[in-house]
């Protein structure tokens, strides 16, 4: 091995005054000898002149010699060292300098100096064979570079890295010999050793290199500056190292660590399926699609055989991610169906649950899957695609469905990326999986919530109502608190709004069933505060059966729910309400004041205390009723010392006049989108039956106006412009109901009709028992009165006034009042 060093500019380390020239022709023998040159290497004149001065080298510099000739004959010089050969035999360590030159006649020439290096030298060459062995023989890459960092020596290790052999980097930068790496990079940090002799230790370069055009590579370098016996910088050394299955590894680690931190945040099936495609791209492969059974969309189980009786399997995209541009426009929209032949890949994946991998597609091979956005079917050829993986996903010994990996200019898929494809796949099943049962479990909780709220508010016209429920249990939706609005006689409407304690699926079964008691309990028309009462009683004998008294049972449980009971009267806007453990309900008259009830609070339900108190307001046509679950109230604005009820008047002061925006604005603006307690919000504006849809009378409990009766409600009808049928079946009720109220009560009797949706009857009495449907036999002359309101009317019933009773029927109206 020759050291040596190539220099342009200044040459520094060559003592030109101490050197021995000699004159070389262009093919290199010596054409001119001095007896400086003779001096430092024992050969007279005659001998020298006519030889080959690469003869005058030890092996490896006279190797290098016919190179360093073509460099002069191109015009360019080269400074460095070498070993002669002294005429004994004996080496001759020596530093060169080789330049074009011109000889007497004219003729080109190439001018040689010679110049012995000192004892230091001496010794280096002494243990030459040893730096050889270990230099030359290093399976690590080495190669010297001169100041202008131009490739002055490499070893064959370094071969391996791209670039040719040794020989031919002579006088080129790392730019020349490696293209498609980024030069600039490793220059600068040759340039940093050479400026300021730091060593540079452990620098990687990951990218593409000669001797792997297609797959991204990582070699570790380290840069150590070469200086003269003066200490001044002859070159940088360096050092590579291959450590592309350490970067590998580590990438894979990253990529796998990655998927754990960003697949599975959310319990949506979709966008579990999109986080796989988008944590594999690029760092697996150049193009990811997710496809799923369309079960497992729905959250349901996997069909056992997703083939039968088919040519193609439809599967849904769930989710893809691309490196390129052009492969979404082709690819099928994620929520689209695409479907696979049964003899494809995909689908041979599918059935056995293996995994399949192509390293080369046929480029003329038709994709595998139908249904692209355009509707004609494209070649791998045109889509790019080079190599695929196919990796099942498959979750608790149940396959779900495919993840396809393309690569399209990477190298091909090896088996190392198919083992990390299919950890990569086997974790993320698992979060589509429980995204999958998750979503089954809260369709099911949604449906038992659909059951137990309103779906619509019922069809009348007593108010204006509008509803909000916002849940504090995000994921299922479910909560406690709940609203109805419950059509009851006579026009009027009953208003209830109540919660019971906890959140989740065991409290909307108490809600539930606390729903279907109350709205039985109006079907029979209590007052309010009896309504309450009932409820208790109900709350009490539940707990006690339940054996929570005994500390069993406790999920689910109503007692300590809190209810408020109203029933407005369009008629004459009254509107009689009663609370247990429960705020009193907001009004907004119709000039925007708002202003709150005074209700007495009654103790929640099922803990026991004093009886429940009714009160009665009057409210003005227009005045907005507003019933809400203390969660409306329990947070506070921007750091405020207010109370809720305060924060709600302003919120309510500022509403809109459409009920539904406003309530909806009300509670945005009082309770966060994550709130920790369930939010229920009724709202109601009430209205007044017109006096012309009213009519009523007083009778005398004499037997004889019952007739009178009968004809006062003819012409009633007559008025209201009812048709003859309604006009037959009101003379019986009336005719029935003023002779029952007569013949079996005392007091006063009163007859009022009532013209909505429905036409109303009622017959007031004082008496406070209340009647009973009988079945009289064939030969019974009476009993029948009210059997025959029963089959005439559409509904009928009776309801406990402070003065009496009143019994009342119902009946269809064909034309509905505007």
């Amino acid at each position: 091995m020759g050291r040596h060093k190539e220099q342009g500019g200044a040459r520094q380390g060559f003592d030109v005054a101490d050197a021995a020239p000699l004159l070389l022709d262009p093919h290199g023998l010596v054409s001119g000898w001095t007896a400086h040159a003779e001096r430092l290497l024992g050969h007279g004149a005659a001998e020298a002149v006519g030889r080959k001065f690469a003869d005058l080298l030890e092996a490896g510099d006279a190797e290098r010699m016919e190179d360093l000739l073509h460099r002069c004959r191109a015009g360019g010089d080269w400074t460095g060292l070498m070993t002669a050969l002294h005429r004994d035999g004996h080496p001759v360590p020596v530093s060169v300098r080789v330049a074009p030159a011109t000889a007497p006649q004219g003729r080109p020439a190439v001018l040689v100096l010679l110049s012995e290096l000192g004892d230091g030298a001496r010794g280096w060459d002494m243990s030459r064979g040893v730096l050889e062995q270990i230099v030359v023989g290093n399976p690590i890459g080495i190669a010297i570079v001169d100041p202008e960092l131009r490739y002055v020596w490499s070893n064959a290790a370094l071969e391996r890295w791209g670039g040719g052999p040794g020989r031919s980097r002579l006088g080129l930068r790392v730019a020349d010999v490696q293209p498609g790496m980024d030069s600039e990079a490793v220059e600068e940090r040759m340039r940093h050793v050479l400026e300021t002799g730091e060593q540079v230790v452990g620098y990687e370069y990951v990218g593409r290199v000669r001797s792997a055009p297609l797959r991204e590579t990582a070699h570790m370098l380290s840069f150590t500056r070469i200086e003269d016996d003066r200490g001044d910088p002859m070159g940088v050394y360096y050092t590579v190292v291959d450590v592309t299955d350490r970067h590998r590894a580590r990438q894979r680690l990253a990529l796998l660590d990655r998927a754990g931190q960003y697949i599975g945040r959310t319990l949506d099936v979709m966008t579990t399926a999109q986080e796989l495609a988008d944590v594999a791209v690029p760092g697996l492969a150049d193009f990811v699609t997710v496809d799923l059974l369309e079960t497992v969309l729905r959250g349901a189980e996997p069909v056992p055989e997703p083939l039968a009786g088919s040519e193609r399997v439809p599967l849904r995209r769930a989710g893809h991610r691309s490196l390129y541009e052009d492969l979404p426009r082709t690819a099928v929209d994620s929520g689209a169906v695409v479907s696979y032949l049964t003899d494809s890949p995909p689908v041979w994946c599918l059935t056995t649950g293996e995994s399949w991998r192509q390293e080369q597609l046929d480029p003329l091979a038709v994709e595998w899957a139908a249904g692209a956005p355009d509707g004609r079917e494209s070649t791998f050829l045109e889509l790019g695609l080079q190599s695929v993986m196919i990796v099942p996903i498959r979750a608790r010994g149940v396959t779900l469905g495919l993840t396809t990996f393309f690569r399209r200019r990477q190298s091909p898929f090896d088996p190392d990326d198919l083992h990390l494809a299919e950890d990569l796949v086997s974790r993320a099943a698992v979060c589509v999986d429980n995204a999958r049962r998750y979503t089954r479990e809260r369709d099911a909780a949604l449906v038992l919530q659909r059951s137990l709220l309103p779906r619509r508010l019922p069809d009348q016209d007593a108010v204006e109502v509008a509803a909000c429920y916002r849940p504090a249990d995000e994921l299922t939706g479910l909560g406690g608190d709940w609203y109805d609005v419950i059509p009851l006689a006579a026009a009027r409407v009953a208003l209830v709004v109540g919660e019971v304690p906890g959140h989740g699926i065991d409290a909307a079964a108490a809600m539930g069933r606390l729903r279907t008691a109350v709205r039985t309990l109006a079907a029979i028309d209590l007052p309010p505060e009896e309504v309450l009462a009932h409820l208790d009683d109900l709350a009490s004998r539940s707990a006690r059966d339940d054996g929570e008294g005994d500390g069993g049972g406790g999920g689910g449980s109503s007692v300590g729910s809190a209810c408020v009971y109203v029933v407005y009267d369009p008629a004459d806007g009254r509107c009689t309400m009663a609370a247990a453990g429960h705020p009193a309900p907001a009004v907004v008259a119709p000039d925007g004041t708002v202003g709150f009830v005074d209700l007495p609070q009654g103790p929640p339900l099922g803990v026991g205390g004093p009886p429940f108190e009714a009160v009665e307001v009057s409210l003005a046509e227009g005045s907005t009723l507003v019933l809400h679950t203390d969660g409306l109230l329990a947070y506070g604005g921007d750091g405020l010392e207010e109370s809720g009820r305060e924060r709600l008047r302003r919120a309510l002061e500022g509403m809109a006049r459409e009920l539904g925006p406003s309530c909806r604005a009300v509670v945005d603006a009082l309770v966060p989108a994550r709130p920790e307690d369930d939010v229920a919000l009724l709202m109601a504006r009430t209205r007044r039956l017109a006096s012309e849809q009213i009519a009523a009378w007083e009778l005398s409990p004499d037997p004889a106006v019952v007739a009178d009766a009968r004809r006062t409600a003819q012409d009633q009808l007559s008025r209201w412009g009812l048709d003859e049928e309604v006009k037959f079946t009101t003379e019986l009720l009336v005719s029935e109901l003023v002779t029952n109220a007569i013949r079996h009560a005392s007091g006063r009797v009163r007859l009022r009709l009532i013209r909505e949706r429905t036409l109303v009857c009622e017959v007031l009495d004082g008496g406070a028992s209340a009647p009973h449907l009988r079945h009289p036999r064939a030969m019974d002359e009476g009993g029948r009165g009210l059997l025959l309101v029963s089959q005439l009317a559409e509904r009928w019933g009776t309801r406990f006034v402070p003065d009496g009773k009143i019994i009342w029927a119902e009946q269809p109206l064909t034309t509905p009042p505007e």
